[in-house]
């Protein structure tokens, strides 16, 4: 089963705040925020136990869109 939690916002900087509660809470960035075709941004993180790769490595790892 794989886990991956996104968060959506109106904002550039209201979706990396969440993003960063999301790491202060043990998660690891697979998608930096980024600003999708319907006027909202979005990033995705996984469970620091899982073996996807994080957005240092380019957050395009199995099954992440975008």
């Amino acid at each position: 089963m794989a886990i991956r939690v996104g968060v959506q916002a109106d904002s550039e900087d209201e979706c990396a705040e969440g993003l960063a509660l999301l790491v202060d809470a043990g998660f690891v960035p697979v998608m930096l925020p980024r600003y999708l075709t319907d006027g909202r941004w979005m990033a995705r993180a996984v469970p620091r136990t899982t073996k996807a790769p994080g957005a240092e490595d380019g957050g395009r790892g199995a099954g992440v869109s975008g």
